[in-house]
């Protein structure tokens, strides 16, 4: 029960196969009372049952490329809810049909939408997380090895993750002094809805499965735990932190391009 007691966010939770829905299953194992937002209020219907096993019950509507969004909705749970202890930025998008064939043929429109969401928005929550975390507290964002060596169709995402990564550094640096911990965690592929979008994804999923060290692929609960006990005060010295949980692949050389 490392959570016991600690009450935060978890952003982009879209239904039970996401990464953020493992997020929740361990935080709430380990006694944490979680919050969700959602962009529209298509997807808070969508995840309102689920949200509802997590005694969760209700559900803020944050749609992270408006302007003042962010800052407007943790407002809200302030006034309603108080303090918050954690943060997790599970939120990334890309136009799924330039996530195929080459980065070469990238939009100037899908590049700046994907860094917009993908990377600005965490910038944008970590400081509004300010105002409502005064005690400090730890905020987790979601990345993947495509930002350091090629992996094929990921393209524009990986430059929006590799952006996240830089900024994860730069945030903890500018909230370290408020007793805020700011880390990412680079989980292995694992299939959800926006990672259907990658081309390809299953001869990803079966490449990293047979180069692991443990000759598998990541799974919900791998992710979950390893963001819970970031979250939790046994990380209390860890910061500015990019997590690699993956089964290992990082291990065996360069991938894809080796």
């Amino acid at each position: 029960m490392i959570m016991a007691g600690k009450k935060g966010i978890i952003m982009g939770m879209a239904n039970k196969f996401s990464m953020a829905y493992g997020i929740a299953e361990s935080l709430k194992a380990n006694g944490a009372d979680i919050i969700f937002t959602a962009q529209t209020e298509y997807f808070k219907e969508k995840i309102k049952e689920i949200a509802g096993t997590f005694s969760a019950n209700e559900i803020f509507i944050c749609d992270v490329a408006e302007d003042q969004a962010i800052e407007k909705t943790f407002d809200e749970i302030y006034t309603k809810l108080g303090t918050i202890d954690f943060i997790v930025h599970s939120i990334a998008f890309s136009d799924k049909n330039e996530l195929k064939g080459k980065y070469l043929n990238t939009s100037r429109s899908n590049f700046l939408n994907a860094m917009n969401i993908s990377c600005y928005s965490f910038t944008e929550v970590c400081r509004s997380a300010q105002n409502i975390m005064p005690n400090g507290g730890s905020i987790i964002s979601l990345t993947y090895y495509g930002s350091e060596k090629v992996v094929p169709n990921y393209n524009v995402m990986a430059l929006a993750k590799s952006a996240l990564e830089c900024s994860v550094r730069y945030l903890a640096n500018d909230l370290g002094e408020f007793g805020i911990r700011v880390n990412s965690i680079s989980a292995g592929p694992l299939k959800t809805l926006a990672a259907s979008g990658v081309g390809d994804f299953s001869k990803i999923l079966e490449y990293d499965r047979n180069r692991s060290p443990l000759k598998r692929n990541i799974t919900q609960k791998d992710i979950g735990d390893a963001c819970a006990f970031l979250l939790s005060d046994m990380a209390s010295g860890i910061t500015g932190e990019i997590i690699h949980v993956d089964c290992g692949c990082n291990t065996i050389g360069a991938k894809f391009n080796d």
